[in-house]
């Protein structure tokens, strides 16, 4: 079975896309508050970097989540599409709103197993694959916020962490720090065993990998809201 996209499928991951990046956007205004001394997101310009970066980074981080789920089940020789969920997609936005963080299942990929039954492994690993690929697209916006704090582009205060993010060192930091929540955030809220969320079926095929990945993803979404923990590491090594 081949590997592409429909017409329909371009759609609703474009569409998803960017409700999500519209969402992180909102999300990232209540983490900037609490946590970025003199950073005042609501400035026109800040907002609008700030929907930039989201896109870049939902882009990579949604979307090739839910490819990797698309790519497993195809493994397994089964059809499998992505479709989005408008309530879903609203419910993101308003929560990023009122909270300020982003716990988003903007739509699922639906699988057509056309008869046969789909065992417990096969589910398991074919919805194992989207939260593992945001854990491991972590990694390299963390070296970019690393790079970004190694240049100079982020200093700790007493309010929290001060940077501009209209340098190169500031806009690497923010790059890579919103990199990290989000796909921290779309990790975690993935692993949590309610619903359709992926979390439940992983429980059901082996519950010592669930508690393994969701105590990582647990502790991935602590450092990424509060990068002031990170920068207070990562400083001294500087």
């Amino acid at each position: 079975m081949k590997f592409k996209l429909s017409p329909f499928e371009k759609k609703d991951l474009v569409i998803a896309w960017l409700a999500l990046a519209v969402a992180f956007t909102l999300g990232a205004s209540g983490i900037l508050a609490v946590f970025m001394e003199g950073f005042s997101i609501l400035s026109p310009e800040k907002m609008l970097l700030t929907f930039v970066i989201s896109l870049i980074t939902v882009g990579l981080s949604f979307i090739l989540h839910e490819l990797a789920h698309k790519f497993a089940a195809i493994k397994f020789g089964y059809w499998a599409e992505f479709r989005k969920s408008a309530q879903m997609l609203v419910i993101a936005v308003a929560v990023a709103v009122i909270t300020g963080i982003v716990f988003a299942a903007p739509g699922a990929t639906l699988i057509n197993t056309a008869g046969r039954q789909m065992t417990k492994r096969e589910n398991g690993i074919i919805s194992i694959s989207g939260p593992l690929v945001n854990i491991i697209l972590i990694i390299p916006f963390a070296v970019i916020m690393f790079v970004g704090v190694f240049l100079g582009g982020v200093e700790a205060v007493a309010g929290g962490l001060f940077f501009n993010p209209f340098t190169l060192a500031g806009f690497l930091f923010y790059l890579g720090m919103i990199g990290c929540q989000i796909n921290a955030m779309l990790a975690f809220f993935n692993m949590l065993p309610v619903g359709p969320l992926d979390g439940k079926k992983i429980l059901a095929w082996k519950p010592a990998i669930f508690v393994v990945v969701l105590l990582i993803t647990l502790l991935l979404v602590y450092f990424a809201v509060d990068p002031v923990v990170l920068v207070n590491i990562i400083t001294p090594m500087v």
